[in-house]
């Protein structure tokens, strides 16, 4: 298993730990001119659980592979953070921004994989 592959599992099961819903990843290897190799794009019911979320993920990232995100953008709001690793890239929404942002649409020509919701 390669680094990057080992990164999207433990971020995913960090979320899933945090009871993160509808997660998916998309396999950008090969789209020509995409910013890193993997989205993830994930979502909570609200902003304390999407900050929750974000929280879990640098955490266990942290803990395990001692790596941290290059940058984290709307951790303030909770509404949509994006936390940037270089080769892979998480979305975490609340439900109407992700609905509004639809990710999954703009990068439809992606390979996407559907996480199935931990019960």
């Amino acid at each position: 298993m390669n680094e990057t592959t080992i990164l999207v599992n433990t971020i995913i099961e960090a979320l899933q730990e945090k009871k993160g819903r509808n997660i998916v990843t998309m396999d950008l290897t090969a789209l020509e001119g995409s910013i890193c190799q993997y989205f993830i794009i994930c979502q909570g019911n609200t902003p304390t659980q999407v900050s929750a979320l974000s929280d879990a993920v640098w955490d266990m990232v942290g803990d395990r592979l001692h790596e941290k995100p290059m940058g984290a953008v709307g951790r303030q709001e909770a509404q949509w953070i994006a936390m940037d690793y270089g080769t892979v890239m998480l979305h975490i929404f609340v439900p109407a921004i992700r609905v509004y942002y639809n990710l999954e649409q703009l990068w439809a020509d992606a390979k996407i994989t559907e996480i199935p919701d931990e019960l």
